[in-house]
């Protein structure tokens, strides 16, 4: 079966979070639609400040119900879970969508033993006897590559190095064999080396239990290597979006010609300077409904001050007005064959 035929296991449409402010209601995630099916890697890539791990802990719940307003549909396995009850949600919450944090520093608790921690997750979701919970948590550590695994067991996260907490974090995760695997910026503050052995745990996980991953990043080069689909997000919302090889050969946003542009090049001259993004995202308050890109895109024309259209190409959509041949030959002014080819 190939990954187009597999099930839906988490369907997002017209996702809209606002939060309370001193101006007002103020919207951070703008209308944002998505999809991922079971087995399947979905990269959410974008600046910082661009909503993705707004979105992400959104629809999981993990918001403040008082300043935060959260509308559009969110359905599991063909379930609503939006409209759920805080018990409901961590019903679900860890037992079949685990949760991967930015920062496992801040993520675990300093008072207690990344063992203890583990185990109580899984205490939380099944009914098994401490002594077991310890058991299994020692046998995650030693999946998720940690060597001695009964001594780092009782060990405090002040006692681990960044990448062995992150994969304390990850063997959190996958205690309760989750179905989805959300990752927000696995790899940041890591390492190239612990980075790329991140990865391949990742990439393990979803062989071994079939596993089905968001992974949330503003790394080009981590999302070529992994994702089997590519959601671009800016400004609140999600500008192009497709399959990975097609997004890589022939990019349809200028938001996207920035971020490839941005990285250095493996072959050809060195260069003096690397291509950047010229100016800063907006924020949330200052974001009208044309294209949220257009105060920074060389390409920008009146037409952008309305909302852009949405425009397909096989696999590929995107939010712009331009259109082929006009953006073939922009996008060549930006992006060298070599880069995009």
């Amino acid at each position: 079966m190939t990954s187009a035929e597999k099930p839906i296991l988490l369907d997002v449409n017209g996702l809209t979070v606002s939060f309370a402010t001193d101006r007002g209601m103020v919207r951070a995630v703008r209308d944002v639609s998505f999809s991922v099916r079971e087995g399947e890697i979905l990269s959410i890539v974008g600046e910082s400040g661009s909503g993705k791990s707004v979105t992400l802990l959104s629809l999981l719940g993990l918001h403040d119900r008082k300043t935060t307003r959260v509308e559009g549909m969110v359905s599991f396995r063909g379930r609503g879970i939006l409209d759920l009850s805080p018990g409901e949600l961590r019903s679900i919450r860890g037992r079949e969508i685990g949760l991967i944090s930015q920062d496992p520093m801040t993520a675990l608790n300093p008072v207690y033993t990344i063992g203890w921690q583990i185990a109580e997750q899984i205490r939380a979701h099944e009914k098994i006897s401490a002594r077991a919970a310890r058991k299994r948590a020692v046998e995650l550590l030693g999946e998720v590559g940690l060597s001695n695994p009964q001594e780092a067991v009782d060990r405090y996260p002040h006692q681990l190095s960044g990448g062995m907490r992150q994969r304390a974090v990850i063997a959190m995760a996958l205690s309760c064999n989750p179905a989805l695997l959300v990752a927000d910026e696995p790899t940041t503050a890591l390492d190239v080396t612990v980075q790329a052995q991140v990865l391949d745990l990742l990439l393990r996980l979803r062989k071994d239990f079939g596993s089905a991953i968001i992974l949330i990043t503003h790394d080009m080069g981590v999302v070529s290597e992994v994702a089997d689909r590519v959601a671009v997000m800016y400004a609140g919302r999600i500008v192009e979006r497709g399959e990975t090889e097609a997004m890589f050969a022939s990019p349809l946003h200028p938001y996207s010609w920035g971020l490839m542009g941005s990285i250095p090049p493996l072959t050809g001259p060195r260069l003096a300077r690397l291509k950047s993004i010229p100016g800063m995202p907006p924020t949330p308050d200052r974001i009208g409904e044309g294209c949220g890109f257009a105060p920074r895109c060389a390409f920008a024309r009146s037409a952008c001050l309305e909302r852009p259209p949405l425009r397909k190409i096989g696999t590929q959509a995107a939010l712009c007005i331009l259109e082929e041949p006009e953006r073939a030959a922009l996008r060549r002014t930006v992006l060298s064959a070599e880069e995009f080819a």
